[in-house]
């Protein structure tokens, strides 16, 4: 059964989910809730089996439907697949006992969407073919569409019809690059792409470069690159608090296709495609830090300053993967899972002061009513944690990362991060300043007394908690990432474990 184990992730939350769509007509929201938490215990379960198992450091192969690999569609487990879908799940648990507050009453068929998410986010990460990666895209985007949409009106249904076009369009896109691939190589196969690349003739080498640039463009859509995080800021922040916790995994799925690609076929045994589009994405990078930790000192709200700090993390881990250097890509590996718990924290920080504060929201006034200590709290620790003020896991994520960066690239890394995280410093005081350290006294009436309802406290705790853990366990969570980093820079073993692997023949 163990070789089987790699399905579960998938299959757990799509199971789920059906099984919770059907139960919808006729049962109550406790009976919807218990079944998908059943469901998430089983997903937790399943993916802390699989880390256990790549931690080992083999590479499990598996060829759905028995057909070899060049042919059929694989699965694969490695250490960074392994920690993408431990990741996502510790991610989905806080977001959904946020949602268990209320919010799941008013959204149509929000436990079902939330579970086909999952199912769509982690066959992203266990794909070993990038037409299968398409698929998973399309399944997870889908869900997404519901979740954002699902009671949604004015702002909200604009600002998701721009999501939904934009992701429609790069999903075009995505299409004609894969096409082109398959036409020029006969294969979609990452492993057997990988092989192929270095083969490729010199006559050839324009049409495949352009091929190869589409793909990259697309997963940088997909990440949130400048120029193509416009979308955004506005989605992320119209979106309901636990949906919008959830989507700051989104954009670490472009980041992993685009490390998985980058390291397998664009590494330094590619050939005449060693390193294709490095210098590119480490340039566009750098500039996104910077205008992500600008749009923070801008935002008027706190919810669009949560999500410009979702583009200063992914600015940040562009930097760490596009510099290619083993330090650097464990150093991102690190920095990764906290920038989505801590994020997720921000998002939902915001929404608690949006329903305190009353008619002025989540609005950055100079006068408001004053808030309660509590939330003040929340803030100051989500706030240090995701800007990368020591102790907690920001600061030695973005420390590790410096100090890895090699001497060709200190004064611009050193610079943009450094910059950037300042500019978030001074985003991030003013709107504590204003939110929670009165002087004056708002006009507007304001609400009753509020209180945090229990589950929408211990989901942010719970977030909290986490980059708190990933501080005290930096030593072996660090020692993880850099087994995960060596191995995705040896691709030949990734290339061998795949093709290696054929069908289970079996007697009639």
């Amino acid at each position: 059964m163990t070789q089987h184990l790699v399905l579960a992730p998938i299959l757990v939350p799509l199971i789920t989910g059906a099984a919770l769509l059907l139960l919808e007509r006729r049962h109550d929201s406790q009976v919807l809730r218990t079944g998908a938490w059943i469901g998430m215990a089983l997903l937790l379960a399943s993916a802390l089996a699989l880390l256990v198992r790549a931690s080992q450091g083999g590479i499990d192969v598996y060829l759905m439907g028995d057909w070899p690999s060049r042919l059929g569609i694989v699965l694969m487990v490695d250490r960074l697949s392994a920690m993408m879908v431990v990741t996502t799940t510790l991610l989905a648990i806080p977001c959904l006992l946020y949602a268990c507050a209320g919010w799941d009453k008013r959204a149509l068929h929000f436990h079902s969407l939330f579970q086909i998410q999952l199912a769509g986010l982690n066959g992203a990460f266990l794909t070993g073919d990038i037409f299968n990666l398409f698929v998973f895209f399309e399944v997870l985007l889908i869900s997404s569409f519901g979740l954002l949409l699902s009671g949604g009106r004015g702002d909200r249904m604009k600002a998701g019809m721009h999501y939904v076009v934009f992701n429609i369009a790069a999903s075009t896109l995505f299409l004609i690059a894969l096409g082109l691939l398959y036409g020029l190589l006969g294969t979609l196969n990452m492993a057997e792409l990988a092989v192929r690349l270095r083969e490729v003739a010199p006559e050839d080498l324009a049409i495949v470069r352009a091929a190869c640039g589409l793909l990259l463009v697309v997963f940088c859509s997909k990440a949130a690159l400048l120029p193509l995080y416009l979308w955004l800021p506005e989605t992320y922040s119209r979106a309901p608090a636990a949906v919008a916790a959830l989507f700051t995994i989104m954009t670490k799925v472009g980041l992993y296709a685009l490390l998985r690609v980058s390291t397998l076929m664009f590494g330094d045994e590619a050939g005449l495609l060693a390193g294709f589009g490095r210098d590119t994405l480490l340039a566009f990078g750098l500039v996104t830090l910077v205008l992500a930790g600008v749009g923070v000192v801008g935002s008027q709200r706190l919810r669009i300053g949560a999500a410009y700090l979702v583009l200063l993390s992914a600015g940040t881990l562009f930097v760490a993967f596009a510099l290619a250097e083993p330090g650097t890509i464990s150093a991102g590996l690190y920095y990764l899972p906290h920038s989505c718990f801590a994020a997720a924290a921000m998002f939902m920080v915001a929404h608690i002061v949006q329903r305190e504060r009353g008619l002025l929201g989540d609005r950055v006034l100079p006068t408001a009513p004053p808030l309660p200590k509590l939330t003040g709290s929340l803030y100051l620790i989500a706030a240090v944690s995701i800007v990368g003020l020591p102790p907690l896991s920001g600061f030695i994520g973005k420390f590790v990362l410096l100090d890895a960066t090699p001497d060709t690239a200190v004064g611009w890394v050193y610079t943009a991060v450094l910059g950037s995280s300042l500019l978030g410093i001074i985003g991030l005081t003013r709107t504590g300043t204003r939110l929670f350290w009165r002087v004056e006294e708002s006009d507007l009436p304001g609400p009753p007394p509020p209180t945090i309802p229990g589950f929408e406290l211990a989901a942010t705790t719970l977030l909290l908690a986490y980059g708190i853990a990933l501080s005290v366990a930096a030593e072996p969570v660090l020692r993880y990432t850099q087994a995960t980093a060596t191995q995705l820079l040896s691709p030949d073993d990734y290339i061998e474990s795949v093709r290696s692997t054929g069908p289970q023949l079996r007697a009639p």
